[in-house]
């Protein structure tokens, strides 16, 4: 596994974004654009053809996985201790079920920071409402999500996956807004595009845990989502996501408030793409297939998952 470097000392960006609060008509939205039943949001961008492109990007067999590991902690420990961040998003009881036969009990934690994870569409709300458009109190209930949820991608995702790797030299400074002009930077250097039915890799350079409150954190602006919606971006998955403390407070957050509530487009969280940008690196290619396999579990929030980039 590639060593990560340490984070850069708390700068400036070099060009601020000036921020606006936007109005809801400014903001991209997909709502109403696939119908009023439907679930899939985004991936419905993931043709056939999308997908036998992706398939062709499989050339030499070599594979990378954008996962952090995870070791689990014994149960006994506090069947609450998944809520906080010093532990691991997996609890797990011992039990023996025959002789010489063992199994387990395992508590999951879905949203946890240190775990890769992929949001279901019922995770984020908007004016108490499930995209698209679906009262939030009749998606998610008490007896689990009805509407929304892991149902639509348990059958597992194929796209082509691209990784922009803005960390190329040196992590991105600390504060740092990504905008579209970086993106497409990113294209250029590493000789790529972004197309319809792509996921979208982006490597900031920083660890994946998102509670780092001793300095600002980088994170996507609402100008890099409003490129996502443009190129048609399926999917975003990054070791960062939403900067800390917010880029505008007084606005949604760009990822998790436009891009997965407004744009229905699934979230793969805290992602480990160190050994992706190894092997992107290494080949000199930045384009692959991405094949995305939950728990094949109905009615969740968000589930646990191991992305696998082939090449």
């Amino acid at each position: 596994m590639a060593e990560l470097s340490e984070p850069t000392e708390p700068t400036e960006p070099t060009e601020p974004i000036q921020l606006v609060e936007p109005t809801e008509s400014d903001l991209p939205d997909n709502w109403g654009r696939w119908g009023p039943d439907d679930e899939l949001g985004t991936l419905n961008l993931i043709t056939d053809d999308v997908r036998a492109n992706a398939a062709a990007e499989v050339r030499t067999g070599r594979w990378a996985s954008l996962a952090q590991p995870i070791t689990p902690n014994p149960m006994i420990s506090s069947p609450f201790a998944p809520t906080t961040v010093d532990v691991s998003p997996v609890q797990q009881m011992m039990a023996h079920t025959g002789v010489g036969v063992a199994a387990d009990l395992m508590l999951v934690t879905n949203h946890h920071a240190k775990s890769t994870h992929i949001d279901a569409l019922a995770h984020w709300s908007s004016d108490g409402e499930v995209y698209p458009g679906r009262p939030r109190d009749q998606a998610v209930t008490a007896g689990g999500v009805t509407f929304g949820s892991t149902t639509a991608f348990a059958a597992g995702i194929v796209t082509r996956g691209v990784l922009l790797d803005l960390a190329a030299e040196e992590p991105l400074p600390a504060g740092h807004a990504v905008t579209s002009r970086d993106f497409e930077e990113a294209e250029k250097r590493q000789g790529v595009e972004v197309r319809s039915g792509d996921a979208l890799a982006v490597r900031f350079g920083w660890p994946a845990d998102p509670l780092i409150t001793d300095r600002p954190t980088p994170g996507i602006s609402l100008d890099a989502v409003r490129w996502m919606h443009r190129r048609g971006v399926s999917l975003y998955t990054g070791d960062r996501g939403d900067a800390y403390p917010a880029l505008d407070p007084a606005g949604p957050s760009p990822l998790h408030g436009v891009a997965l509530g407004r744009l229905a487009m699934p979230l793969i969280d805290a992602s480990l793409l160190d050994d992706l940008a190894a092997l992107c690196a290494e080949l000199a290619r930045y384009s692959f297939m991405l094949t995305v396999a939950p728990p094949r579990v109905h009615g969740l929030t968000g589930a646990p998952v191991n992305p696998i980039a082939t090449f």
